[in-house]
């Protein structure tokens, strides 16, 4: 008997094993469980494993160990009415505290003395006040997070080679369970879309996010952004604590609390860091990591047996053409649906024949459905249905500080022809928001059969002879290529300079690295594991709209700072800024509304004295707030940065120690290839005017989108 049950146990044993699957062990050395906050922990493990959607707890919001009550929520109530439900909870509280808070301590009725109890026997009439105005509701997960780690066995071995690959700590892969509960479709009020919810304007620094492609949305691509997200976090806060947080609350928001309370202890920050902008999202984000991580340490522990989700054997290849999604999905010999389901980047223009699937993108089939390779069903696609240029759009809508002439080169048309088009007297007064009619899209090749055959020969050897009536746009055009890339590539100044006869290079993958200034000027350019099957995408719950789930108003997660960027642009103490790079004193001047003598005079500067960069800077507030202040500052900055990202993702790092005579200025237009912003924000903490001989700076891989759709 003893036996039997010992083999069981044994069998048991063997069940929970293989239930786990992929679990995370934790790493109490990188990402440390203060005792301190011990009691946090707990009530997000609570949430995560034990309280459904259907309930929720009654809490105080600073103190997480002061649970009021488990609320269990009436089926069939709209949003509003549930909101309205638990506020009537929350007024009974309210007043058993405000009663308390009176000094009242005999005859008290049953919620007043268990109220009561919660708190130390000598708790002060102050506090019990405080707590009156700090009731909170959060919503229960356990069905979401049981879900989520079901659904992670999908993902699983991808995200651990992605993390192996940078060399980051394999605990990262609870980060999803915390953003997203492992759903891919999840998006959130912010805007934040995917596993592991990118905004638009942080996503678009490592991935294509356009009205065509978003990555944000394929598990694959978005785990390789998380990644370098991440890493980028820890190098410029320092821990693991705060680079996790910083996924939350930003780079640059973990380095001000940092600075202000004198230290990187993630417990002291919690605890005690106050600002407008650290609300309870991101007070708590790391104590919930540190709660989903035990819960994925030992699944089985907590919700018993699960079968996850096995990964989906895919078949990926790059399509060589711009193509509708109908005639790759005819060539495939599959479903229009499994091709959308497998391919979640490609937007709705593309499955609803507004928009091609563009050329480069890679396809990506479940192996169990094709009955050929890829590249030879490619090639049954007809000729006739390849492209080499997108679908124009119809129209365009005018962004703060573009220009007609800007506006045309992005969709290479004459700027007299989109001026006519628009009645526009003079070119350069449009405005932002404005619509303008776009010109009828041309037949993206010639119908002439030489033609035909000289594109073929182009592309085949990379080599394009110039024919009579030719010119720099129609030839890019027609190629599908980048005519600054084109330019680029063969050493062109002058665009209107290339003569019949003349043989073009056609650009390749060292010609799509990001460049500032060329040594030889040019024609200036205007400024990717598995996916589930529609069938396991079927068992999802529905999209998870928000990752926090309290009825309360929430900040938005990337306001008012760009979360990928560690740069301070908040005003600090005494009504001072940290000066950053591309700022001027005319810029700080125009959103004060005053002169640029003035700051001058407030700050002991003389005229044409360089502002130091990290340097602190007074202000004057009274013709302008601080609040429209920052918001015309971080606009500012993020046009810089949107209008870079638009077209260019990161892919990486790379290293260099500095050398006596290193310019800055030089390494970062002509080795790096990129911006002097951008390298500041990878190195933070280094002065590049005193930096010294021997010191190493860090500097991103930057890339151009192959084929970046116009925004």
């Amino acid at each position: 008997m003893k036996c039997f049950q010992r083999l069981l146990a044994g069998l048991f044993l063997v069940t929970i094993t293989h239930s786990a699957g992929h679990a995370i062990q934790r790493d109490p050395s990188l990402f440390i469980e203060p005792p301190g906050l011990e009691t946090d922990i707990q009530f997000w493990v609570r949430i995560y494993s034990q309280v459904n959607a259907q309930s929720g707890l009654l809490h105080d919001s600073r103190n997480l160990g002061v649970v009021y009550e488990e609320i269990g929520l009436p089926r069939g109530l709209s949003n509003a009415a549930r909101e309205r439900y638990v506020e009537k909870k929350k007024k009974k509280y309210r007043a058993a505290l405000r009663k308390l808070a009176q000094g009242k301590r005999e005859n008290l009725s049953a919620r007043e003395r268990r109220v009561l109890g919660l708190f130390p026997p000598d708790v002060s009439d102050k506090t019990l006040l405080r707590a009156a105005k700090r009731i909170r509701f959060q919503l229960g997960q356990s069905d979401q997070f049981r879900g989520g780690l079901i659904r992670a066995g999908a993902y699983a071995d991808h995200i651990e080679r992605s993390l192996n690959e940078m060399d980051l700590p394999p605990q990262l892969a609870v980060l999803p369970h915390v953003e997203s509960s492992y759903t891919p479709e999840a998006y959130s009020r912010v805007g934040a879309v995917g596993l592991w919810q990118f905004t638009r304007a942080t996503g678009r620094r490592f991935m294509r996010v356009d009205q065509v492609v978003d990555e944000r949305r394929d598990p694959y691509t978005a785990t390789l952004a998380a990644a370098r997200l991440l890493a980028q976090n820890r190098r410029s806060t320092g821990t693991w604590p705060l680079a996790v947080t910083a996924y939350n609350h930003g780079a640059s928001g973990m380095r001000r609390a940092t600075r202000k309370l004198g230290h990187s202890d993630i417990e002291g920050i919690v605890r005690d860091y106050r600002s407008r902008t650290f609300g309870f999202a991101s007070r708590n984000f790391y104590v919930e990591f540190l709660a989903a991580s035990r819960i994925a340490e030992n699944p089985s522990l907590y919700f018993g047996p699960l079968i996850l989700d096995s990964p989906i054997q895919y078949e990926t290849k790059t399509l060589p053409f711009y193509a509708s999604a109908a005639a790759v999905s005819t060539a495939l010999g599959v479903d229009l649906s499994r091709l959308k389901a497998s391919n979640p980047a490609l937007l709705s223009p593309v499955w609803n024949g507004l928009k091609r699937i563009p050329e480069g993108f890679e396809i990506r089939i479940p192996r169990s459905l094709l009955s050929q390779p890829m590249s030879e069903a490619f090639a049954t696609i007809p000729r006739s249905e390849r492209f080499a240029s997108q679908t124009r759009d119809s129209y365009h809508i005018v962004r703060r500080g573009e220009t007609l002439s800007r506006i045309a080169q992005k969709y290479r048309v004459p700027i007299g022809e989109l001026q006519n088009l628009n009645n526009l007297r003079n070119r350069n007064r449009i405005r932002v928001g404005q619509k303008l009619r776009l010109p009828i899209e041309h037949a993206s090749s010639s119908s002439s059969s030489g033609a035909n055959a000289a594109i073929s020969k182009a592309r085949s050897d990379g080599r394009y002879t110039v024919r009579q009536g030719d010119h720099l746009t129609s030839i890019a055009l027609r190629l599908g290529v980048d005519e600054w890339e084109l330019a680029q590539a063969n050493g062109i100044r002058n665009r209107n300079r290339i003569y019949a006869g003349q043989v073009l290079r056609l650009p390749g993958p060292a010609d799509v690295l990001a460049t500032a200034t060329p040594a030889t000027p040019a024609p200036q350019k205007p400024a990717t594991s598995p996916v589930p099957s529609p069938e396991a995408t079927a068992k999802a719950p529905p999209k998870k709209e928000s990752r926090e789930t309290d009825f309360e108003a929430k900040e938005p997660l990337d306001s008012p700072i760009l979360l990928a960027d560690p740069s301070d642009y908040l005003v600090g103490p005494n009504d001072t800024i940290e000066v950053q790079f591309g700022e001027t004193l005319g810029h700080y001047a125009e959103w004060l509304d005053m002169r640029a003598q003035q700051l001058r005079v407030i700050n002991g500067l003389s005229f044409g004295e360089a502002l130091p960069i990290h340097s602190r800077l007074r202000l004057d507030f009274s013709r302008v707030s601080r609040s429209l202040f920052e918001k015309q500052r971080i606009d500012f900055q993020r046009g810089i940065q949107e209008e870079y990202f638009s077209e260019r993702e990161i892919i990486g790092t790379t290293s260099h120690k500095l050398k006596r005579g290193d310019s800055i200025w030089v390494l970062a237009h002509q080795r790096f290839k990129i911006p002097l912003w951008l390298l500041q924000q990878y190195n933070p903490d280094i002065d590049f005017e005193t930096a010294s001989a021997g010191v190493e700076i860090i500097a991103p891989r930057v890339r151009r989108h192959p084929k970046a759709e116009l925004p």
